[in-house]
């Protein structure tokens, strides 16, 4: 059995999944600020154990890479490499805001030929989020940016289609893009370990894995300790 462990740690919210070839087999996750140095590793044995799997069973380990919290994304991608190394299996490492844009879609009702982008957004402090831009196929449109948000944020691609917001970022758009026709918003959407299964499973197949000793997650930009 391809038995895969998932690690989500980039915001808040503290999620792990197992799977395998058939998809996804459980989930626990916690949505609450600064639980993941105390949760992560319990969330671990326990899924573990309640579905009857040992550490030796897993085959690799998928780890969220970022962008998102630089302490959540340190304990997470250390987590996953301790795993790897001691039981020698691959790392995997997943695209944050590109499972987040999945989890988005999957929730969305749209109609089949309507054109429209998809804008995961994750908290960077202040006025600053971690985003990108997706269109309905998830074909990236935008490269991965922190970006200050402010009324002429997304203008240009605004003017001409609906954006779907989402992602604890997207809070600070609501404010701003109140009077928007074309902005969306998706509620209560964050980073889960389950919304990586089906890229994951993809590059263990296509043996896409990560140098244990040497992966760092995509912090985008450089820690800065509060004065």
């Amino acid at each position: 059995m391809q038995l895969l462990l998932h690690i989500e740690t980039a915001g808040q919210n503290c999620s792990v999944a197992l799977s395998n070839e058939n998809g996804i087999i459980d989930c626990i996750e916690k949505n609450e600020a600064n639980i993941h140095g105390s949760a992560l590793t319990v969330f671990i044995e326990t899924l573990l154990s309640k579905n009857n799997f040992k550490p030796s069973d897993l085959k690799a380990v998928a780890v969220s890479k970022g962008p998102g919290s630089y302490t959540g994304l340190r304990i997470g991608v250390s987590t996953a490499k301790g795993l790897c190394y001691a039981l020698n299996i691959p790392l995997i490492a997943t695209d944050t805001l590109g499972s987040l844009a999945n989890m988005a879609l999957s929730n969305m009702a749209a109609n089949a030929n309507e054109k429209f982008l998809l804008c995961p957004m994750l908290d960077a402090r202040r006025m600053e989020v971690y985003t990108c831009l997706y269109d309905q196929d998830l074909n990236l449109i935008t490269a991965v940016n922190a970006s200050i948000i402010d009324e002429n944020s997304f203008a240009e691609y605004r003017a001409s289609q609906p954006i779907y917001f989402f992602g604890d970022g997207a809070e600070k758009c609501k404010p701003i893009f109140a009077n928007d026709p074309h902005s969306f918003f998706i509620d209560n959407l964050y980073p889960s370990a389950s919304a990586s299964i089906a890229a994951a499973h993809a590059k263990f197949e296509q043996n896409m894995v990560e140098d244990v000793a040497y992966f760092e997650p995509f912090y985008l930009k450089e820690f800065l300790f509060n004065k």
